[in-house]
């Protein structure tokens, strides 16, 4: 069975893990619903949601993917009780993997080609009118969507076909600590520009008048949200990872850790952001416009922005191909045990599927672009975004603790066996009641919420 080769490093494990969490959510969402929500105010309950419902779910997928050493379409196969349907979610992990990369290839094309003209210089000196006609020439194009979502596809399987010490692990480990290098040449920058610490004040400190304009509740429904989706829990990716690890270090920790690593990325987003849109009186957006209209225009106006702008686009090119690869290597595990086939082959044949998959989305802003599911400004990308975000996501969690708790699925005893096999912090036992009753319903108000918050 292909998923038997390991990983060869806890590095290689924390960096690999973290890159498949560290995505464009913690870029382009977290920095703008940070200060939209108060700050500092924010910020602690984050942390806050993250070690009471991210953390155990991610060791529970972890320790799931560990113990049956298999991709999520079969991994339930050996650990659940004999008639029951668990290995149903399996499937729908690999669907969800599916969906997601159908529509995060084309905007990681996106990104990929604003790193290449920052690279070139196009944008020096341009205009606010030329850098947002840009952004709308770019999705009026069938040929540069399907293009750049292709190179995507090819950089992606292309490194999954070398192997998962050789390809995977090696190649995100270097990308991922260039990475974290640049954000932090980033953010020192940000530091130093005039007007730039109004931008930190507005991230950072506590402001209970924003909060309380908003709601607490709401506030924390949002915390409790972006915790719980920052690292990509749900839908076995994170499985796939814990699968190619051995029993030398207990998983708690290591949640605990790649949890921190991700924090680390979506604050230092902010700390690059907030203080360079201040300094030149730019405002502060969410989602697309973030990263193509917002912080172009920053960078044209900046001394040097040519080389800032290229640094920045460089580190969001490593945030969103860590994603892609780890992704796509689910997809082909996945792959892998339903056909037996040869990675390389499998590659090809999952390479060509995933390309032909992507096309409505990389068209959905052009050719399909009347095609509007939830209403005016909504396109493909929305559609297949909300059903990874707020089906697949939520539910396969819901699915993780309960197998995870109840003696119909895996059981406490069993998890807590895998959780805690190896060196290291160890998963507490006394949380056993938490986990069974008050993780599930917390994850069922996520869900419900998240419903009705599109509809």
């Amino acid at each position: 069975m292909n998923n038997k080769e390991q990983l060869g490093s806890r590095l290689g494990f924390i960096l690999l893990s973290a890159g498949c969490a560290i995505g464009l959510g913690n870029v382009w969402k977290f920095p703008y619903i940070t200060g939209q929500n108060g700050g500092g105010v924010f910020l602690i309950l984050y942390i806050i949601m993250l070690v009471l419902f991210g953390i155990p779910i991610l060791t529970m997928e972890f320790s799931i993917g560990r113990a049956s050493q298999r991709a999520p379409v079969k991994m339930y196969d050996d650990l659940e009780p004999k008639g029951s349907k668990w290995h149903l979610h399996g499937v729908f992990c690999m669907i969800g993997c599916i969906i997601l990369m159908m529509y995060y290839g084309v905007v990681a094309g996106w990104i990929i080609r604003y790193f290449i003209k920052f690279l070139a210089g196009d944008f020096v000196s341009a205009s606010t009118k030329e850098i947002t006609a840009e952004f709308g020439t770019m999705l009026a194009s069938p040929a540069i969507n399907v293009g750049y979502m292709l190179i995507v596809v090819l950089i992606g399987f292309s490194v999954c076909a070398i192997g998962i010490q050789k390809g995977l692990e090696r190649i995100t480990k270097y990308m991922m600590l260039a990475l974290l290098a640049i954000m932090v040449i980033l953010a020192v920058n940000s530091f130093f520009m005039e007007g730039g610490k109004e931008g930190l004040k507005f991230f950072l400190l506590p402001d209970w008048k924003r909060t309380s304009e908003i709601g607490f509740a709401n506030v924390l429904i949002d915390a409790l949200n972006q915790a719980f989706f920052t690292l990509s829990i749900g839908m076995g990716s994170m499985a796939v990872l814990g699968s190619y690890m051995n029993k030398e270090r207990s998983l708690f920790g290591e949640s605990i850790t790649i949890a921190a690593l991700d924090t680390f990325v979506a604050v230092t987003a902010g700390l690059i952001m907030f203080p360079a849109c201040f300094a030149y009186g730019i405002d502060v957006d969410s989602g697309p416009n973030l990263l193509f209209i917002t912080m172009p225009n920053v960078f044209a106006n900046m001394g040097l922005g040519r080389l800032w702008g290229s640094l920045f686009f460089m580190f969001m090119s490593f945030a969103a191909l860590s994603t892609s690869f780890a992704v796509y290597e689910n997809v082909l595990a996945n792959f892998i045990e339903v056909t037996g086939m040869k990675r390389r082959m499998a590659c090809l044949v999952c390479g060509i599927g995933m390309f032909i998959l992507s096309i409505p989305c990389a068209l959905g802003f052009n050719v399909w672009s009347d095609f509007k599911p939830f209403g005016e400004n909504t396109g493909i990308l929305d559609l297949e975004d909300f059903a990874v975000s707020n089906i697949i996501l939520p539910l396969g969690a819901i699915i993780f603790a309960l197998f995870c708790t109840l003696r119909y699925g895996w059981g406490w005893k069993n998890f807590l066996t895998e959780a805690n096999s190896g060196t290291g912090l160890k998963f507490p036992s006394f949380l056993k009641p938490y986990c069974t009753f008050f993780l599930p319903l917390i994850l069922i108000i996520i869900f419900i919420t998240g419903l009705i918050t599109v509809f």
